[in-house]
């Protein structure tokens, strides 16, 4: 008993400093999407990620031929594909709407799975979490603002990386029914480096020195947070640790008004109020039905 309580403890904190460090992530990825092509930037990060995701997925299955044997290929490629766009989708946001904004709307991706979890996988959406879901989307409407400023292009690129980050989240469930998850983390690696690298290529263009360094540390903060994300999920069960991934956005935060100069306007924090509040209940409500 009191070992599980450590371990979820323990488990908070890392959730905790590896939401600070995809922070920083997002951080650094703004400011070199703002200089060089958001393609060629995610490319360079995929091919360093799934360097990663090779060496995790082979030690997880015991070798890559394991790790890689799946009985849905189409599927996994397809989510590998999905998520390298889904991530193309998000830098841009950064960059034309800031990075408050962008994670403030992305926020309610859980809202989404939820919502779509019924017609994706049949799961059975009871009332009360869909109150929490049109809660959740009201919060939404509020940072979106329509016919003020936040209503733009720019806003509607935050929600559809928010959508499909949700339809990735679901395909990623669903694959599990057959796939172990070495198999599913293998193919995200792989599929979306090849994917990236094959469109990528294209948009190459010559960086400085210092952003090599930039760059650098992009691939290292990636490759981290998601090894520290794979020791938290070891740690602690995913119900007890989810709902501190929300730090993510106090963090990018902190480093958007500090760093860009951006701003947190009202309705972005009321917006942002209700989108976590609504996802903290449909996550209880998740957790109460497992129990």
């Amino acid at each position: 008993m009191s070992d599980t309580r450590t371990d979820t403890r323990r488990g908070i904190w890392l959730m905790i400093l590896t939401m600070f460090i995809f922070a920083m992530q997002d951080g650094i990825s703004r400011h070199l999407a703002g200089e060089y092509n958001v393609i060629m930037i995610v490319m360079i990060r995929y091919w360093f990620f799934a360097a990663f995701v090779l060496t995790v997925s082979a030690r997880k299955a015991g070798s890559i031929a394991n790790a890689a044997r799946t009985r849905q290929p189409g599927l996994q490629v397809f989510r590998g594909l999905l998520l390298a766009a889904e991530v193309c989708v998000m830098v841009l946001a950064f960059t034309l709407l800031g990075l408050i904004e962008s994670l403030a709307i992305f926020a309610s991706y859980p809202l989404i799975v939820a919502a779509l979890s019924g017609p994706v996988l049949g799961e059975q959406v009871g009332p009360r979490r869909w109150a929490a879901i049109s809660v959740g989307f009201v919060g939404v409407l509020i940072m979106l603002q329509p016919g003020l400023k936040v209503f733009s292009p720019a806003a509607f690129i935050a929600l559809t990386s928010a959508t499909m980050f949700a339809l990735y989240s679901l395909l990623t469930r669903y694959a599990a029914r057959q796939d172990s998850a070495a198999t599913s983390f293998f193919w995200t690696g792989v599929a979306g480096a090849a994917g990236m690298t094959v469109v990528g290529i294209w948009f190459w263009e010559p960086m400085t020195g210092r952003d090599w360094l930039w760059m650098a540390a992009l691939c290292v903060s990636g490759a981290t947070g998601h090894y520290l994300l794979i020791r938290v999920y070891e740690l602690a069960e995913a119900s007890a640790v989810q709902p501190f991934a929300y730090f993510q956005l106090a963090f990018a935060s902190v480093i958007g008004v500090s760093v860009f100069g951006e701003s947190i306007e009202p309705n972005i924090a009321f917006g942002v109020f209700l989108v976590i509040a609504a996802g903290l209940f449909t996550l209880w409500r998740a957790r109460v039905r497992e129990g």
